[in-house]
């Protein structure tokens, strides 16, 4: 009998079937030592649309609003049939007496695994392959250890909610808007919430008015102290004139000593986070690099949410950092005694441990240079969280001139512990350094009480500052912290979204052209902004979709009712429709297409607008149009440009270059004339050549 493995992707069935002795290639599978393994391509079966529950759904219609499946169905995704035909016919070989899912181990690969499993109709036991790194050992030992595929019931009841609740939310909401503005409008419980983050920031960003204001300094003894922020320009240059050649005397002196401890290991979000800010990679690109390195088995499973290692893991975290040592060039000369417990906390891991280098890496060799600069971030990673905390001491030293306080701030490294790392790390990156702040500079030695005699004083001008654009650093950050104050402080799942989850919905506002990418900073569109005003609280708040993840979490404990869940969000759905059931002239005309005036009408001078398809009046009445297609321009082989239109309905003729001979095909250059008579087509002729 034979054991039937059922992986995400070829790439991964190809590692678990080598890995487990299924060497021999076949048709769509690998087989070998009484094992078929399989393969997926992502989801092979998809929530069915609205048109197959009902003839009358393939249009969209606010009369059959909402729409609430009582039976759900589902179908092939297309351009996957072939692979899915393949699996159902292993599912049902006489010979397979197990099928395991060896999907990503996580909510969607529990949902990939049995939308297959139970569309193909099998009834045969399945078990469930977890691991979290593709190395063969790692392997070996999960597929040793599978478990009963029941006990994973309540997470595949999680993600069949999630997908359900998308599909209603998704479904409903976009034909609800879309139809009421006359244009496609992509509503969802993440998508939404996460463009009003944006429209947001970009709101405090146009609304925020700069002011100047001041800042004297005096120079006591090398020593740059400063005052407070002054806004009058004379009452600063009043304070400047009274220090000047003044007595200053160092009224405080405070000092203490601090410590920076080791940045914790990568989840995907500050994988995303810094590789974006280091390297300007997107959340999609960082996805991607790193699931490859994943199955090339350098790199542990990425979509994870944890930040620390399992106890058992201790002593292969210590032999990891032996072994990369050697291999890294920013680390030659370096010395480090790995602090290993700092990583250590089964407690705080959840279905994956955090991403690191597996034993696997033992070099760069071969690799892209993407996936050069991403493994090198997760190795830096790695020897920051065990090395030691940085010491430091921070002075504040405060002077009394002209009878005002002045501030002078200075920090001196005690031991550089892990920031030497990453220095190192980043001075190997070849790119200009963070500049050090005053704060950063030690102070020369001083006392309080110490006088300081004729200093010099001078005044410098500010400007405030409004908040920074979102760059996909910043916007991931916000939204994992999305909502958090709304939620209780044990909810295990809050922002937006999940780590695997979040690079996709940036990917798709960009698509749907509600958000625009210019270098790292995404900006919300003319479009985007509009939605999020159209749209209700209750689709753009980040609390929707945390209260979501913490139910659909508690779900996956077994610690809610899946049914009860449904009804909420069906409720939540019929709602929304009532609400909205009409809305006024002008805003259904909130997003249509900025037209583009070309010129004056020749017949009754109205503008003339550029269309898809045409150059036409905007009066109604008046019957002017010149069509693109015309088959003056096409038999002489010019594009009719809207240059070209412009110029006929300014002077009533334009010159146009290259124009082809209908008896020669030879090109010349000549004048078109507009020859308007006033009837339903409008006519062209060639006054003369050059």
């Amino acid at each position: 009998m034979s054991v039937l493995i059922i992986c995400e992707k070829p790439s991964v069935a190809k590692t678990v079937a080598l890995a487990l002795g299924a060497a021999e290639q076949k048709d769509g599978y690998f087989s070998g030592d009484g094992l078929l393994v399989s393969w997926c391509i992502g989801h092979l079966i998809s929530m069915a649309d609205a048109g197959s529950y009902d003839e009358r759904y393939k249009k969209w219609r606010y009369e059959d609003l909402p729409i609430l499946p009582q039976t759900w169905k589902y179908a092939p995704t297309p351009g996957k049939e072939k692979q899915l035909a393949v699996l159902k016919e292993l599912l049902h070989r006489s010979d397979v007496s197990e099928v395991v899912n060896g999907c990503d181990a996580g909510r969607e690969g529990e949902l990939i695994f049995r939308f297959v499993y139970e569309q193909a109709g099998c009834t045969k036991p399945f078990s469930r392959l977890w691991i979290s790194s593709m190395e063969d050992s790692a392997i070996r030992e999960g597929f040793a250890g599978r478990r009963a595929g029941t006990e994973y019931d309540v997470l595949y009841q999680s993600a069949l909610c999630r997908a359900r609740a998308d599909w209603l939310v998704g479904i409903n909401a976009t034909r609800l808007f879309s139809v009421l503005y006359h244009k496609t409008l992509n509503v969802g419980r993440v998508l939404s919430p996460t463009l009003n983050l944006l429209v947001e920031r970009d709101g405090k960003i146009t609304m925020f008015h700069k002011e100047k204001y001041h800042i004297v300094h005096i120079d006591c003894g090398g020593v740059d102290a400063e005052s407070e922020r002054i806004s009058d320009a004379a009452a600063a240059d009043a304070l400047r004139t009274a220090c000047k050649s003044s007595q200053a005397v160092c009224v405080s002196l405070k000092k203490e000593k601090k410590t920076a401890l080791p940045p914790k290991l990568f989840d995907l979000t500050l994988l995303q986070r810094e590789a974006n800010r280091v390297y300007g990679f997107t959340a999609k690109q960082t996805l991607d690099y790193a699931q490859s390195l994943y199955e090339k088995r350098f790199l542990t499973y990425p979509r994870t949410d944890s930040n620390y290692l399992t106890e058992d893991m201790a002593q292969m975290a210590t032999d990891l950092v032996a072994a990369l040592l050697p291999v890294l060039p920013f680390m030659q000369g370096a010395e480090l005694t790995p602090e290993i417990w700092r990583v250590i906390n089964s407690a705080k891991v959840s279905d994956h441990h955090a991403i690191i280098p597996t034993a696997a890496f033992a070099g760069f060799n071969g690799l892209p240079e993407s996936e050069k600069k991403l493994m090198s971030l997760v190795c830096c990673k790695l020897l920051c969280a065990v090395a030691a905390p940085q010491e430091y001491e921070t002075v504040t030293a405060v002077f009394d001139c002209g009878d005002k306080p002045f501030t002078a701030k200075g920090k001196t490294i005690l031991i550089a512990g892990w920031k030497d790392i990453d220095t190192r790390f980043r001075a190997a990156l070849k790119a200009k350094p963070d500049e050090d702040s005053a704060e950063d500079v030690a102070l020369p030695e001083l006392a309080e009480g110490q006088i300081f005699e004729a200093v010099t004083a001078s005044v410098s001008e500010h400007y405030t500052t409004p908040p920074k654009p979102y760059t996909e650093d910043m916007l991931l950050s916000a939204m994992e912290r999305a909502g958090a104050e709304d939620m209780p402080e044990d909810a295990e799942r809050q922002g937006l979204g999940t780590p695997a989850t979040r690079a996709s919905i940036l990917e798709k506002l960009v698509q749907m052209g509600f958000v625009e990418r210019k270098g790292k900073q995404l900006l919300p569109t003319k479009d985007g902004h509009n939605l999020v005003c159209v749209l209700p609280d209750v689709l753009t708040s980040p609390q929707l979709t945390a209260e979501w993840e913490t139910k659909l979490t508690a779900i996956a404990k077994g610690e809610a009712d899946p049914d009860g869940f449904m009804v909420g969000i069906e409720e939540m759905t019929r709602s929304l429709i009532s609400r909205y059931s009409q809305i006024s002239e002008d805003a259904q005309k909130l997003f249509q297409s900025e037209r583009v005036v070309i010129g004056k009408c020749p017949r009754c001078g109205e503008a003339v607008y550029e269309g898809k398809k045409n150059y036409y009046c905007g009066n109604r009445a008046c019957q002017f149009v010149m069509w693109k297609n015309d088959r003056f321009f096409e038999e002489r082989g010019k594009t009719f440009t809207p240059k070209i239109a412009a110029a006929l309905l300014k002077d009533g003729k334009a010159k146009v270059k290259g124009l082809r001979s209908m008896k020669t095909g030879k090109t010349y250059d000549g004048t078109v004339l507009l020859a308007d008579t006033g009837g339903k087509y409008v006519n062209y002729r060639v006054e003369k050549r050059s």
